[in-house]
Formats: C-alpha cells, sequence, structure tokens
C-alpha cells in the first residue's frame, strides 16, 4: 500500500496579486453575471479543471480587469460561478474567486483531497481493503460517483472515497 507517497499538494495552487494606488488598495465589486445571450447552454453552476499551468483569475470578466490571483496547478478543479461571454468566473476548493478565459479551462471532472489523509478503498465501503492514502490538496480524477461514494484515480491508483472526504462534486450528483 502507499502511504503518503501520492501525493502533497506543494507550493500554493494560486499567488495573491494586489495593485496599489496612492497607498490604498484598489477593489472592484460586481455583480454576478448568470449568462450572456452569446454564451453555452451549459449549467451554472458546474465544475471543470483548469486546463494551464497558469490561470490568471481577474477581478472581472475581461483583460482591462486587474489580475487578483494566478492559479499554477494545471487539472485542478474548479466550480464555474458565473459566466460572460468568454470568461468565467471559478471558485477553488479555499474559497477563492475570480474571472478566467475560458480557454483556460477543459470539462475533465477532477477533485481534491480535503481535511486529513484519506484511504482510497478498493470498493465503496468502510471495511474495504485500502488501495492507498491520499494526502490533503491531492488531486484525482473523478470516474463514478454513488450517492455516497466515488470512484477515483490518483497517480495512477484507482479506488473509492466517500464524498465527504474532498471537494469538487455535487451532493446526490451521479457519474457514470
Amino acid at each position: 500500500m502507499a502511504s503518503g507517497g501520492i501525493g502533497r499538494p506543494g507550493s500554493r495552487a494560486r499567488t495573491a496579486i494586489a495593485a496599489a494606488v496612492g497607498g490604498a488598495l484598489l477593489a472592484i465589486a460586481l455583480a454576478p453575471v448568470a449568462r450572456a445571450a452569446d454564451d453555452t447552454s451549459l449549467p451554472i453552476p458546474r465544475f471543470v479543471t483548469l486546463r494551464s499551468e497558469e490561470a490568471n483569475a481577474r477581478t472581472g470578466p475581461g483583460t482591462q480587469y486587474p489580475i487578483e490571483w494566478r492559479f499554477t496547478r494545471r487539472g485542478m478543479p474548479v466550480e464555474v460561478t458565473a459566466q460572460f461571454s468568454q470568461w468565467r468566473k471559478i471558485r477553488d476548493w479555499d474559497g477563492a474567486e475570480g474571472w478566467v478565459h475560458q480557454s483556460l479551462l477543459s470539462g475533465r471532472r477532477a477533485v481534491v483531497v480535503t481535511g486529513i489523509p484519506r484511504t482510497l478503498r478498493r470498493r465503496a465501503a468502510d471495511d474495504a481493503s485500502p488501495v492507498a492514502q491520499a494526502e490533503p490538496g491531492v488531486i484525482g480524477r473523478l470516474l463514478e460517483c454513488d450517492p455516497g461514494w466515488c470512484r477515483l484515480e490518483i497517480q495512477g491508483y484507482r479506488g473509492w472515497l466517500k464524498r465527504t472526504e474532498f471537494w469538487g462534486v455535487y451532493p446526490g450528483e451521479r457519474i457514470e
């Protein structure tokens, strides 16, 4: 059984960037934007992953808005909470939000392990034999979900985790 070595989050998944104007921080607040007429018919909210190693998260939907965060983890799951034209407002598992261009996102599904080290199990049961140990912050590919468990692939290991042990699926969401 692998332990602890499946992965560690390493550096933070995002880097804060602040802009000062005359000694004061500049903040721009936007009202949530549900959809623009030319947007896709995909549901909001929905989970996706970062396609790029670096993604600038802006305070608004366009390059004219300042960069608030820089996400630096390809494959990280994020939740799309709003969209406007080619821009998507995303939120990560820590609650950080920002606008990114749609080209920086992928429709693939992934999850991030939360809390404490978690045991990936051979089947969806508490008494199932362990496959591997996953550290908090480790990203896994989402394969399928039933009401209480999801089957994941984490660095080549496949197994089941309880839905409460990671972030990246909605309550009751079935994935086949």
